[in-house]
């Protein structure tokens, strides 16, 4: 397999544009997921930074999902065969906050494809360009870059990735016992079929993993979450996240952070209940 027979580059600068309003249910519903206070929230409320992924759910055809509970192969995304596929890292400018009540479009680019090898084979990597404006306006409120990658199913002989230790110097720590209700909460609230999060049987007999797997937009979003807490008067201008190891619900997990000297930078991470780096991140506020 490879990107040129692929023609996964005739992919490249393709477009489709969703819209959708940011109503408040879903706003109080992750609210309750986080153990937060569930009240919906008047129009006008800002939507705290990566909350957005609540709206513009994909929304296909049963007839359209895949084994994997992924809608199949092609469409917007390129038809790459490889079996495994994995939020791998985010990339976000915040130009102006999205709030209650508001109108969106979210306009959706195929940034990059680029196929490279890697420890267990072939590796296609996808970029993909969100800008979401609200309803009439040429001014972008929130551009995203997301990367995604496929990759060939793990077998038995391959060797697990070289753990990385995670920082010791945590400013601040919460805590998380993930469990299957938390998964499915997050899975539902966010539309997301992946079997790998909810379906035990088959993450554990199909793909071979030890449990559910934890989403990486959660994490990402307990990361903010934890900045959001400990500095509430503070607004995030960039943020990126970077997936290094999966967290699975079967030990709990922690999420870190540390302010930086220069007063705008934060370092926040993600680490497993053994102390290795899960999830890497840097947030920059105004």
């Amino acid at each position: 397999m490879n990107a040129s027979t692929a023609n996964f580059g005739d992919w490249i600068g393709r477009t489709e544009t969703v819209s959708d309003t940011v109503t408040p249910t879903p706003y109080a519903a992750l609210s309750a997921t986080l153990d937060r206070p569930a009240e919906r929230p008047p129009v006008g409320t800002p939507l705290p930074p990566l909350w957005h992924w609540l709206y513009f759910l994909p929304l296909h055809r049963q007839s359209e999902i895949g084994p994997d509970g992924h809608a199949k192969r092609g469409g917007f995304l390129p038809p790459v065969p490889l079996p495994r596929r994995m939020w791998a890292g985010s990339q976000f400018e915040f130009h102006s906050p999205l709030r209650v009540g508001d109108a969106l479009t979210r306009t959706s680019t195929i940034h990059d494809v680029t196929e490279k090898s890697g420890r267990t084979g072939p590796l296609v990597f996808v970029k993909v360009r969100h800008e979401i404006r609200r309803a009439g306006e040429s001014q972008v409120a929130l551009t995203e870059f997301h990367d995604i990658v496929y990759r060939e199913a793990a077998t038995p002989q391959d060797a697990p990735p070289e753990p990385q230790p995670a920082p010791a110097d945590a400013a601040w720590e919460t805590r998380w016992v993930p469990d299957d209700v938390l998964l499915f909460r997050y899975s539902a609230l966010t539309f997301n079929g992946h079997r790998i999060h909810y379906d035990r049987r088959y993450v554990t007999g199909v793909e071979g993993y030890p449990g559910l797997i934890v989403h990486g937009p959660l994490i990402a979003t307990l990361l903010l979450d934890l900045l959001r807490h400990r500095l509430p008067e503070a607004e995030v201008a960039s943020f990126r996240f970077k997936a290094v190891r999966p967290t699975f619900d079967i030990n709990s997990f922690s999420v870190c952070g540390t302010p930086l000297a220069d007063g705008k930078t934060v370092h926040l991470w993600a680490k497993d209940h053994d102390g290795w780096l899960t999830m890497d991140a840097t947030a920059v506020l105004t």
